[in-house]
């Protein structure tokens, strides 16, 4: 069977950008930046999943996952990081997923099975724990404040410092240059970061780690004194 067969490059490109899209959309419903009846339940990787239902949502997020996996293809990427931000810009949380491109495919190789790669199905196991850890990552996290109107942004990092080159016909790159405390090298030395998950698919490796911003722990620690006061 196919889903038997080790990935080529081409699949693995495809299913980690899959996963991205799957996993922001469960970002977004299990932080609860949008109201949950926006939200309707899929199935995917053999867990549940959530799925905006919102058309303009959808289409920003499929079109920023697109331009990532253009970028993938090439081997620019270090990191999408999804930044769960509150009404004045401040970053709350950003959700990490680090790539690197493990070896390197002739363009004419890219549709045949890389020897050592794992198979389809088993990337799919893999994509459901990932999926699993994430559903559960509330517990983890606590609360965002709702009061402080939550949005999000999706930031692409690339490697080498490396500015977005894949293009469809004249069109440039759909990107434009993120706000530096938005990205990783924008965060506090006083974040934590917090690892959810790796696989090393022998193409590509992938992890996914969240970071608490220094903002929100500061916010927590005021609530929480607040709580105390008699």
């Amino acid at each position: 069977m196919a889903s038997d067969l080790p990935l080529t490059f081409n699949q693995a490109v495809r299913a980690v950008s899959e996963f991205i899209e799957v996993a922001i959309h469960t970002i977004l419903y299990v932080r609860q930046v949008y109201p949950a009846d926006l939200f309707v339940r899929r199935k995917k990787y053999d867990t549940p999943v959530w799925q905006s239902r919102h058309p303009a949502l959808n289409e920003y997020i499929s079109g920023a996952v697109k331009a990532v996996a253009d970028e993938l293809a090439l081997g620019n990427v270090d990191k999408v990081v999804v930044v769960i931000k509150n009404k004045e810009d401040v970053p709350l949380e950003r959700f990490i997923f680090a790539m690197q491109n493990m070896i390197q495919v002739e363009s004419f190789n890219k549709d045949t099975s890389v020897e050592g790669a794992v198979t389809v199905r088993s990337l799919g196991q893999y994509f459901r724990s990932f999926m699993v850890k994430l559903s559960m990552v509330e517990a983890q996290l606590g609360h965002l404040p709702v009061e402080d109107d939550p949005t999000f942004a999706i930031v692409l990092e690339l490697q080498d410092d490396k500015a977005p080159s894949a293009t469809h016909g004249k069109d440039p790159p759909p990107w434009v240059p993120a706000a530096t405390h938005h990205t990783t090298s924008g965060a506090s030395e006083n974040a934590e970061l917090h690892m959810l998950r790796a696989v090393d698919t022998g193409i590509i490796s992938l992890s996914m780690a969240v970071q608490e911003s220094e903002q929100k722990l500061n916010l927590e620690r005021e609530g929480k004194g607040k709580q105390r006061a008699p």
